[in-house]
Order: structure tokens, then sequence, then C-alpha cells
């Protein structure tokens, strides 16, 4: 068998296989039905310092090629994370690495999440920044769409923290690699792309979204054409920072053109929601692959991409 662990800056993966956050909730949703010891790590739903109940329903339509979700970010706040047993303590049982996905809506508040997740580190491998919220202050654009705005949430996390940090980048954006750069250069460690698109869907009866948000975000496999484009683009941007490439993954083949673009990890997301044994599937695929192609590790197909 090939070896599919990998080395994603400080972290060792049993494999490349990561979830994505807000696809796998807080790992309990998932506990009966995917073997955590057989995950390379997960990524648990955003955490702000204030609980928040998401968006009204309907926040979820199917498209074709995917999905939209507006979800609004719903979650227990920090403290209730670090408390309840449902969270943080049940976390720290699993024999996974696990990764916490923060937001605020300000870089202060991002800076406070942070400080608080250093001060309870057992059990977290890494925290990853989600950048693709509103800054109230700068009337609402969101920090993932400036590159300095970025920089200065990222560089106010790593002040506040010394646990690796992971910077999520939205896909909404011009030039990526811009936002690689920038993120990387503030102090970011590694890197996860991309996020999802901003996207519409209607009702022809009703001539309304079929979203109680009106727009939402677009993830599912019509994306891993461009997310495998941006991957590589922020590979070349920063070569020798680790990548976690995700966007339409569903199968073996899938993760390894992430990983020949760039990527040194793959998340997947979307996928989990129809098929949650994907996350055990997709590594014995991968393995399959490298075995009938003679290649002894997956990392050796990391940035082999040739033009």
């Amino acid at each position: 068998m090939a070896d599919l662990s990998v080395q994603l800056g400080p972290l060792k993966l049993r494999n490349p296989i990561v979830t994505a956050s807000g696809t796998f909730g807080y790992g309990a949703e998932y506990a009966s039905l995917v073997p955590f010891d057989q995950l390379g790590a997960i990524t648990v739903k955003g955490v702000s310092p204030f609980p928040c109940d998401g968006n009204p329903m309907p926040r979820t339509a199917e498209v074709f090629g995917g999905m939209l979700n507006a979800i609004g970010l719903q979650n227990p706040g920090i403290e209730r994370f670090i408390k309840d047993e449902h969270y943080l303590p049940y976390l720290r049982t699993l024999p996974c690495p696990m990764i916490v996905n923060i937001w605020g809506k300000s870089i202060e508040q991002y800076a406070e999440v942070a400080e608080r997740l250093d001060a309870e580190r057992e059990g977290v491998a890494a925290l990853e920044i989600n950048i693709s919220c509103p800054n109230v202050k700068a009337g609402g654009i969101a920090f993932g769409t400036d590159p300095t705005q970025a920089a200065k949430v990222v560089s106010a996390v790593r002040k506040a923290t010394t646990l690796p940090l992971i910077t999520k980048l939205s896909p909404n954006v011009t030039r990526i690699a811009d936002f690689a750069r920038a993120t990387v250069d503030a102090g970011s460690d590694m890197l996860s792309l991309i996020n999802t698109f901003t996207g519409l869907a209607i009702d022809l009866e009703k001539r309304k979204s079929k979203l109680a948000n009106f727009t939402g975000g677009f993830s599912g496999p019509a994306l891993k054409p461009i997310a495998l484009r941006m991957v590589y683009e922020v590979h070349q941007a920063v070569p020798d920072t680790p990548i976690i490439g995700m966007g339409g993954v569903t199968s073996g083949t899938d993760a390894l053109e992430f990983l020949v673009a760039g990527a040194t990890a793959v998340g997947v997301g979307t996928a989990i929601f129809a098929n949650p044994q994907c996350l055990v599937e997709i590594p014995r695929q991968m393995n399959d692959w490298l075995d009938a192609h003679h290649i002894a590790t997956a990392a050796e197909l990391i940035g082999t991409l040739q033009k």
C-alpha cells in the first residue's frame, strides 16, 4: 500500500483528507457515520466570540453541480465551545488532529477568539481564520476581499496565539495570489482555499430567491476546475507555504489532482452531505491509483503539475 501520510506544516496527517469547515459540524454529528481514526484531520464549524443563530430558513438550496448555503455562521460562541462537553471537551477525545475555524465582526474579535483558544490549546492542532466575514467598522466589506484588511486580521491573530495558523482565502477576488502573499507575510503558517463563491438560486414560480438570505455560497463538483486553478496560482506565489486545497472534491482522483496542483492536504465538504463515507472512500481510491501507478507516497505528487 502507498504511504498517504503528509506533513502539513507542523501537523502530521495520516492521509491528506481534511473535513472542510461548516460541513462536519463539531464532529459529534458524524460519530456514528465516520471512523475518526481514518481521517487526516477535521476542521470544525466556525467559532465566534458570541453565540450566533445564523440566518433564517430556508438557508440551503440544491442546484446543478452543487449547492448554495447561507447558514450564517451559526455557532454556540467561544464560551460554550470551550466548556460544553459536546464541543471542545469531546473533540479532545478524537484520534485525529482537530482544527478550529474562527471568525469575528472586527479584528479585535478575531484576536479575542484566538487568545481564548490559545489558553485552551490542548487538543487544538491549529486555527483556521475565516476572513470571509464582514468588517463592520469598514461598512460591511469582507475582510477576505481587501488584502490590507486580511493582513491586519492575520497579524492580530498571530500576536494573540502561538498556535499554527491557517488562513482560508475567499475566491471572490481578482487575484487570489495577492491575498496569499499578504496573509503569509502577516504571519499565516498555512493557507486553505477555496471558500465558496457568492451565488443565487431562483424559484421561478415565486420569482424569489430560494434562500431567505437572497444569496448564498456556492460549493460542489462544478467548482473543481476553478479551485484547481486557484490552488496552482497560490502555490506558485508562495511555494513554501502548505496549502489545504478544496472545491468540488468527490473522489480519490479529484484529491490527487489537488496535490499535483500544489496542495499538501485536501478539504472535502459538500460531498459529505451526500455520502459521509466518502471521507474513507477517497483515501482508499487515492491508494488504489498510487499503487496502480507504482508511486510509493502521496507526497511525491505535491506540486508536480507541468506546463
